[in-house]
């Protein structure tokens, strides 16, 4: 399954990129990720990290939400059985995506389970601009950082931010964090 998902990654990503009229150059420049590196993720020779597929999807023009949403038929229910699965191969962090696919929704949520010690930043990027998500803790502990500020969340804790800003998250308990994500895409 996950050597599904990684082919799916290389093909998604070279399809957004000759949609856009981008050549390896142009993405590696927009992104700050070697031409190299986006040329072995299109190949299915690398599997990229939570924060360089950020990066990449960032100058492609969509958030990770929008990237890993499924195209085809729309369907009100998402099955927990249907729900796209990733792991970030840097940290071990899953992501699942728990919104259904193709509806009109301007809003996407995510399940996150991010291990004990795990740490990714999302740099800033113009795509994000406009965009919203709020962080709500279910268990662990986790440390958000944006801007110049670190929220220190429980369970039960929310946080709202601009995707736009750069962010940290960072777990620093001895026990995974588990969260969501709840992204909303209408202010772009």
């Amino acid at each position: 399954m996950e050597q599904l998902l990684e082919t799916a990654i290389a093909i998604r990503v070279r399809h957004l990129r000759i949609a856009r009229n981008m050549t390896l150059d142009d993405l590696a420049t927009a992104s700050g990720v070697s031409r190299a590196m986006i040329s072995r993720i299109e190949r299915g020779e690398a599997s990229p990290t939570a924060s360089l597929l950020a990066r990449v999807c960032a100058a492609l023009g969509l958030s990770l939400s929008a990237f890993f949403a499924e195209e085809g038929e729309a369907s009100p229910l998402s099955r927990r059985a249907d729900q796209q699965v990733w792991r970030d191969p840097e940290t071990g962090y899953i992501r699942r995506s728990v919104s259904p696919s193709g509806t009109a929704s301007d809003v996407d949520i995510v399940d996150v389970e991010f291990p004990a010690g795990a740490r990714v930043s999302f740099p800033p990027h113009a795509a994000g601009s406009g965009m919203t998500q709020h962080i709500w803790l279910f268990d662990g502990e986790l440390e958000m950082t944006t801007s110049d500020t670190v929220h220190h969340l429980g369970p039960g804790d929310c946080l709202f931010m601009p995707v736009s800003e750069g962010h940290i998250f960072h777990n620093p308990g001895p026990v995974p964090a588990r969260y969501c994500v709840v992204l909303d895409r209408r202010g772009r």
